[in-house]
């Protein structure tokens, strides 16, 4: 089965990597962390788009002034 992750991470790894976090961290600390990190990660997703969307306004903006020029 392969997950589809970033550097083509494999289930071996992902097995690896939980067990860790458990051993680090326990199984009660585990869930809080989880979430922290889901938060981050949707965060982040959302700030991307924001500056994305901000991105296209201005080259649809530069493409009309540029545009209306001719």
């Amino acid at each position: 089965m392969e997950l589809l992750f970033v550097g083509g991470i494999g289930t071996s790894e992902m097995l690896l990597i939980v067990f860790t976090l458990l051993l680090l961290f326990g199984g009660k600390k585990l869930p809080e962390l989880m979430r922290g990190l889901g938060r981050g990660i949707r965060d982040f997703k959302k700030e991307t788009a924001s500056l994305t969307d901000e991105i296209k306004k201005a080259d649809n903006e530069l493409m009309e002034d540029l545009r209306s020029e001719k």
